[in-house]
């Protein structure tokens, strides 16, 4: 199977379109295929959900694009330190959500089984399930 040219690659087409015709005959393949993996920052790559159309009304067209996928551009600075505290929020919520859940859990267990660990005092959230739920 033969390799197709480089220069019938749109992006190169489009790339010596804009040369001077001097200049355009200058490049060997490979100097091509350098330019393109150098120049070419949105190399085609698939989205998950991939949905376009056009909606026309009377004398206009709008076009409607929903694209879903995998973010590969490089953050900036500032976007990165925004992602790292999303990050540690996210991650301080979960420990504290799972860790509460976890102990009322506990709660109804100790309750279920008649445990008293302060004799007279309930928070009455052990009536409050066998109400609700038992």
């Amino acid at each position: 199977m033969l390799a197709e040219p480089i220069r019938n690659d749109p992006f190169i087409r489009a790339l010596l379109t804009r040369l001077p015709a001097e200049t355009r005959v200058s490049f060997s393949e490979t100097q091509l295929k350098d330019l393109k993996q150098a120049l070419d920052t949105q190399p085609n790559r698939a989205h998950v959900v991939d949905l376009r159309w056009t909606l026309g009304f009377w004398r206009w067209n709008f076009y409607f694009t929903l694209l879903f996928g995998r973010d590969h551009r490089e953050l900036s600075r500032r976007a990165q330190r925004v992602e790292r505290l999303t990050m540690a929020i996210a991650v301080v919520l979960f420990v504290t959500i799972s860790t509460l859940f976890g102990l009322l859990v506990l709660y109804l267990v100790k309750s279920a089984m008649g445990v008293d660990i302060i004799p007279d005092f309930s928070w009455g959230i052990w009536d409050w399930f066998k109400g609700k739920y038992l």
